[in-house]
């Protein structure tokens, strides 16, 4: 059996670098960063876990830049994104910064991503709440051949480009797992 740490690193708790080596120190096997880009000021979706939303949601930061200083100061844990909210995200800039970490890691990376909960963020982004599943399962396949292939092109519903290059490719093959 495996144990982590699954947390919201913000900009008011333990220091990313702290986090991380503690978690290794104490024989922890991985740590699970969080995501929210931003909290709008006018919520309409409850949160899930029921009552107001508590304040660390609205203080996250970036989960690839946390694991990326992770990554550099420790060498056994995995890290994982717990989780990206795809739809929300570019998928070539994704399929990069997945891919940077897993290198940076040493093949440590484990790519956990989700659709999201918060409908208000979800539109902020431009997204419409109805169309998310079939997003998140073009982006998915999208990111999969930037790692896959090269060159790599990807013509969907919602994700479309052309032939291109994108390295780094991850350490993990085929890619990290998802």
């Amino acid at each position: 059996m495996k144990f982590g740490i699954s947390t919201f690193v913000n900009d008011d708790t333990i220091d990313t670098v702290s986090l991380a080596r503690a978690i290794e120190e104490r024989s922890f096997d991985s740590l699970a960063i969080a995501e929210h880009t931003h909290i709008p000021a006018s919520r309409e979706s409850p949160y899930p876990g029921g009552g107001e939303l508590p304040r660390q949601y609205y203080r996250t930061l970036d989960p690839f830049v946390t694991l990326a200083a992770a990554a550099a100061v420790t060498s056994r844990i995995e890290l994982i994104t717990g989780i990206a909210l795809l739809i929300q995200r570019d998928p070539i800039i994704t399929a990069k910064e997945a891919a940077s970490i897993d290198l940076i890691s040493g093949g440590r990376f484990v790519f956990g991503v989700g659709a999201g909960w918060n409908i208000e963020e979800l539109r902020h982004h431009g997204t419409d709440p109805k169309t998310r599943g079939a997003i998140l399962d073009e982006q998915i396949e999208a990111i999969k051949a930037l790692w896959t292939d090269e060159p790599a092109e990807f013509h969907g519903k919602h994700v479309d480009f052309d032939a291109s290059y994108l390295r780094p490719k991850p350490v993990q093959k085929p890619y990290p797992p998802i």
